[in-house]
């Protein structure tokens, strides 16, 4: 019975949303007097941040290297040159069936490995930023207590007739950390990349395609050639996608670093000026509450891109070499991996724009617990509330492609998309696996694919902006808190006793 109840929880392992809960580092009050060099020289920067919490299994994290190695610029460069290399053998060879299966075939092997590296780069980044989110929340409580304790003193009185939220603060940096030139121009390109323009123009071009097929005899090279356009367009944005996401992913960091610093120094300003010493309490996120279909879904997204789903992707390659010679290394063979890429890569495009939206939800809702909390500190101190700088993108163009991100990332869509691959798998076989019939589950998937990863592009886009504004506020609003504290402390030493 004990090994049925352990092999029954590891089969639902996949998939389960545990409940987060975290408490900041505290900081202690023996090195008040010197903070400003340390900070200044980096010497105390380990007290400054907070504790990574680093997976235990060496695997896991070196797969994690290897994710983050994928969005790297060298891996975009590499896979941009083999790009272009493929598309100059295309004047020798353009007419070639080989020169055109090859790049499905190789985009089949890149989309498989990608949509893993992505889905758990995805993963990766959500739970980060929940942990985050708890650490923060978790030293607005002891730093709203030691607010609280500080104005109920009465030391502040005299204070609050001066501007004092004005007065010099303690200068960690005047602002937060900028993107170098390559990320801005990456965050530019794939700007236009989503946009609704750019979309409309894919269409377009697919139904040129389709009012061809009348004339090239709706032939099996026909469909070649929009499968070939399509995979090596999914190559690129898989590539562009996983760098975009790792590069902003990086960007988000150093802003966080930069706030961690100020939400340290707040915290030992309040300790010095309060003689507070109690642990910051942990804070407690639940864990959402999802639908079923929604937890089918978490269920294969977490398979794809944990060790499972990477094992089961390479065992399937091995399998596909190892029947080569069974094949003869036919057309039929070539066009399998393709086939059941296709098919498996479409069911990951829907995937991935639902979990992506889902968890963006999750990050969303903690993001107002904290604003609510940091409102709460103002307020204590009679701050007046900082108005957030975020100029919400009102666009026909922005408001016609959220809608139709979010459409497109609804659960139910899902369900769709999974009715279409068992009527693509029953139409094949009624054709008996011909060419034609793989042909048939290459060229819808990988169309609809790359549109929903140019979707993904989107969402991306309108939610990296989003974030980056909610992270500029949460900084600005703990540099007015850090310059209150400030203010006070100096306002004490200036009059040479305890209390004015």
């Amino acid at each position: 019975m004990y090994i049925l109840n352990t092999l029954i929880n590891l089969l639902c392992a996949p998939g389960v949303r545990h409940a987060v809960e975290c408490a900041a580092p505290t900081q202690t009050r023996n090195n008040i007097d010197c903070i400003e060099d340390e900070v200044a020289d980096g010497s105390n920067e380990s007290a400054m941040i907070y504790a990574v919490i680093r997976k235990p299994n060496r695997l896991d994290r070196s797969l994690d290297s290897i994710v983050a190695f994928s969005g790297s610029e060298y891996m975009f460069f590499a896979i941009v040159t083999v790009l272009l290399v493929w598309a100059f053998l295309g004047i020798l060879f353009g007419q070639s069936t080989d020169w055109q299966v090859g790049i499905s075939d190789a985009q089949a092997i890149i989309n498989m490995i990608f949509d893993a590296f992505l889905m758990r780069q995805q993963f990766n980044s959500h739970d980060s930023f929940m942990i985050v989110s708890a650490c923060l929340r978790s030293r607005t409580r002891s730093n709203n207590r030691m607010l609280r304790r500080l104005v109920e003193t009465g030391r502040t009185g005299q204070l609050d007739r001066a501007q004092h939220y004005n007065s010099k603060q303690h200068d960690f940096a005047s602002k937060l950390p900028s993107e170098d030139l390559f990320g801005r121009v990456c965050t530019s390109v794939s700007y236009w990349f989503g946009h609704i323009i750019t979309l409309f123009g894919y269409w377009v071009g697919i139904f040129l395609w389709i009012g061809f097929g009348h004339y090239c005899h709706w032939s099996s090279r026909w469909q070649l050639y929009i499968n070939t356009a399509t995979s090596a367009l999914m190559v690129f944005i898989l590539a562009f996608l996983a760098n975009i996401r790792e590069r902003h992913s990086n960007y988000s960091e150093a802003c966080l670093k930069s706030i961690y610093e100020v939400d340290a120094t707040l915290e030992l300003r309040l300790r010095h000026a309060t003689d507070d010493e109690i642990d910051n309490e942990p804070i407690n996120i639940p864990a959402p509450q999802r639908t079923r279909i929604q937890r089918v879904i978490d269920y294969y997204a977490d398979l794809v891109g944990t060790l499972v789903g990477i094992a089961i992707l390479f065992l399937v390659i091995v399998v596909w070499v190892v029947i080569g010679p069974a094949m003869s290394f036919g057309s039929n063979w070539w066009l399998l991996i393709g086939t059941y890429a296709g098919l498996v890569g479409m069911n990951d495009g829907f995937v991935l724009r639902n979990v992506y939206h889902v968890l963006r939800g999750y990050e969303d809702t903690a993001i107002d617990q904290i604003t609510h909390d940091d409102m709460d500190m103002l307020a204590v101190v009679s701050i007046p509330q900082i108005e957030d700088e975020y100029m919400p993108d009102n666009s026909l163009s922005c408001r016609i492609s959220l809608t139709v991100g979010n459409f497109c990332s609804h659960q139910l869509t899902v369900v769709v998309g999974g009715v279409l691959i068992i009527g693509l798998i029953v139409g094949a076989s009624a054709m008996g696996w011909s060419v034609t019939g793989q042909l048939l589950c290459n060229v819808p998937p990988s169309i609809i694919e790359s549109f929903f990863m140019m979707i993904l592009i989107t969402g991306h886009n309108v939610s990296d902006a989003k974030r980056r504004v909610d992270l500029q506020n949460i900084y600005v609003r703990r540099l007015k808190l850090l310059a209150y504290v400030n203010a006070v402390v100096n306002f004490e030493k200036s009059c040479q006793v305890p209390a004015c």
